[in-house]
């Protein structure tokens, strides 16, 4: 992502749709418990006839690959699960809403909002929704402080988010001025037709249901009106080069993952008009190869600090670091974009 700087801690999103808020309210921003109990049940398989995919409803759901936490370094493996219809990856059996705090932690917390504390990483979203939209009503979902609604500020455009801490809420309307909801997506009593514009940055595969926020972004979407998304692409050249120690699976956080295929036919369903679905690179060489290296070390024996307590780099460790990132990043990144598509996905649909 070349907008974005990349930290000691490459995280697979940059923005607001992760709370820097107690671990409990980082699930709880997506779904109500009940309804994300009720899908927890329908992602459980008992192996007796094959997985139903969760979203195009097509039986035979096929092992695609095993995985633990490794950003807290945690031994349980978790199986994903792909969809031979429509290309979706999902995790089998997820932890349900009440135990899901466990898996976010302080750690990840303060590594969200380190990674979400420069406003660079605003440009170029910036850029793309002035492409299609240069002034009206906008909703970013997962708003957290403000900082995409904080970049658009002075501009034509009358801000509102969903926010799921009443504390940190507080701060995106301190610092944006916007019209904030707190509580969960679908439970927000925006009337139908009153967004020109829809934000979903990094949130989408962090959600139980999936399917019920598009359809409630269609419906809040005035006609002409856009949605923009991100997130991480499970079909890209870095999924398939790192496979289990791919940075961006983020298991269990990360309940489903995307391929343009698989979010296009998402989005069709809830009847939004492609506009565009692109994918840019950004491989987490970084943070993947120190997952291949902790493997390494704990087959020897040898228990290093995970990821997620790690400290900040020394100033020779910086130093030799960004060296790296001048010489031999571009020509790994290079011969990534040979071997596939980019490592996030930046879509645009239009409800018509």
């Amino acid at each position: 992502m070349s907008e974005s700087i990349r930290p000691h801690f490459q995280l697979p999103f940059r923005v607001s749709g992760i709370p820097q808020v107690s671990p409990a309210v980082a699930l709880e921003r997506c779904v109500s418990s009940a309804t994300a109990e009720a899908l927890v049940s329908r992602l459980r398989c008992d192996g007796t006839e094959g997985a139903r995919c969760p979203c195009c409803g097509s039986m035979g759901g096929q092992a695609y690959l095993k995985a633990p936490d490794r950003f807290h370094g945690r031994a349980r493996l978790y199986q994903l699960l792909r969809c031979p219809s429509c290309s979706l990856v999902w995790l089998e059996n997820p932890p349900p809403p009440s135990d899901m705090a466990r898996h976010y932690g302080e750690d990840y917390d303060r590594a969200v909002a380190r990674a979400g504390s420069d406003p660079r990483q605003w440009v170029a979203r910036r850029a793309t929704l002035l492409r299609y939209k240069s002034a009206g009503r906008i909703l970013d979902l997962g708003c957290s402080s403000g900082g995409f609604l904080e970049c658009l500020s002075g501009m034509s455009w009358e801000l509102c988010g969903i926010e799921m801490s009443e504390r940190v809420a507080k701060q995106a309307r301190t610092f944006t001025g916007a019209e904030v909801f707190v509580g969960d997506i679908l439970d927000a009593p925006f009337p139908p037709a009153s967004f020109d514009a829809i934000t979903c940055f990094h949130v989408f595969e962090h959600l139980y249901e999936p399917g019920e926020v598009l359809a409630k972004v269609y419906e809040w979407l005035k006609p002409g009106g856009i949605f923009y998304t991100e997130m991480p692409n499970i079909d890209s050249a870095g999924a398939r080069i790192f496979g289990s120690y791919w940075f961006p699976l983020e298991l269990p956080r990360h309940l489903y993952h995307f391929s343009p295929a698989s979010l296009r036919n998402l989005a069709g369903s809830a009847r939004l008009h492609e506009v565009s679905i692109t994918t840019h690179r950004e491989v987490f060489i970084g943070s993947s190869v120190r997952y291949i290296l902790d493997g390494i070390f704990t087959k020897l024996g040898i228990n290093r600090t995970p990821l997620a307590q790690s400290k900040s780099p020394t100033l020779p460790w910086r130093v030799a670091r960004k060296g790296f990132r001048l010489t031999v990043l571009p020509i790994l990144e290079y011969t990534a974009g040979l071997a596939g598509e980019g490592e996030i996905i930046n879509a645009v649909f239009k409800k018509v």
